[in-house]
């Protein structure tokens, strides 16, 4: 993220503006697998590696939401603005909400958070409302001898699946809870997915989908005990701690495992260098 105080509409009375973002072609995006398990997923290579674990809880995730759509898509006033129309491809089905958030405290400066949110679909309910639904998958993928126990329990059981999985992947359902909530979304809904075993040893693995369950944003957050109140609070801290700083770019690192956020102050052009080389050498090649 970087910091830069700009001047507003009367020039006596600058106005500080904090930016958090991303880097570009990083793994920010990628879904972490159990990562709150008393045992971590591991082992180097193979299909339940770290990296390939991740790699597939994303890829299920975004084929579900786009498996539960219909054909008919909802059409919004603006144009998705990340859109390339010179690319063939076609964009995944998604609604980008920019909203407009006071970040209150008590004896502190108010504050106003502005964040671009997502919204995976639009349902209407029995009495022709339309409300805002978020699509998001839970993966079983330790089989046990082969064999699925989501398939068996899934029917009877699927309370206790879900409270397992709130144990195990506690940090991503908070994620998915919050950015619905953030989004104004009405409905969360989840889908369970498992793997399909290879027939052979040359197939790929496929997966199923066995079952959907839809909650409420806000109450599910209480089922998984996020306070939402303690979460405004640790953003205005951070915010409140990150105003402070000079006007620069800065990282923001979470030591893992651990409960420490660090801040470094990094050069304004750092994580654009490799960009720009890439460019210089596709121009070179162009020359030739």
């Amino acid at each position: 993220w970087y910091q830069r105080r700009v001047r507003g509409l009367f020039p006596t009375f600058p106005v500080s503006r904090l930016f958090f973002d991303k880097r570009d072609d990083s793994d920010f995006d990628l879904l972490t697998v159990n990562e709150t398990a008393n045992e971590l997923p591991g082992g180097e290579g193979g299909s339940n590696s770290l990296n390939k674990l991740s790699l597939e809880a994303t890829y299920i995730n975004q084929n579900f939401s786009q498996q539960c759509l219909k054909k008919e898509p909802k059409t919004f006033k603006r144009p998705n603005p990340f859109v390339n129309e010179d690319d063939d491809n076609e964009p995944s089905s998604v609604a980008y909400r920019y909203r407009k958030i006071p970040l209150l405290g008590p004896g502190a400066e108010p504050l106003t958070l502005i964040c671009r949110t997502e919204v995976d679909a639009v349902t209407t309910s029995a009495n022709g409302e339309e409300k805002f639904m978020n699509i998001k998958a839970l993966n079983e993928w330790d089989l046990k001898g082969g064999a699925s126990e989501w398939r068996q329990k899934l029917d009877t059981q699927r309370g206790d699946i879900l409270t397992t999985e709130m144990k195990n992947n506690k940090c991503k359902l908070a994620k998915w809870t919050v950015s619905s909530i953030l989004a104004g979304s009405d409905l969360l809904k989840f889908g369970y997915v498992t793997r399909s075993m290879p027939r052979s040893s040359g197939e790929s693995i496929g997966h199923s989908i066995l079952g959907t369950q839809e909650f409420i944003p806000k109450q599910f957050a209480a089922q998984i005990s996020l306070d939402m109140n303690n979460a405004w609070g640790i953003l205005r801290v951070i915010v409140d701690r990150c105003m402070q700083l000079k006007d620069g770019k800065y990282v923001l690192y979470k030591e893992p495992g651990k409960g420490i956020l660090r801040i470094y102050k990094v050069p304004l052009n750092t994580f654009e260098e490799d960009n720009d080389d890439s460019d210089e050498e596709e121009e070179e090649e162009e020359q030739k």
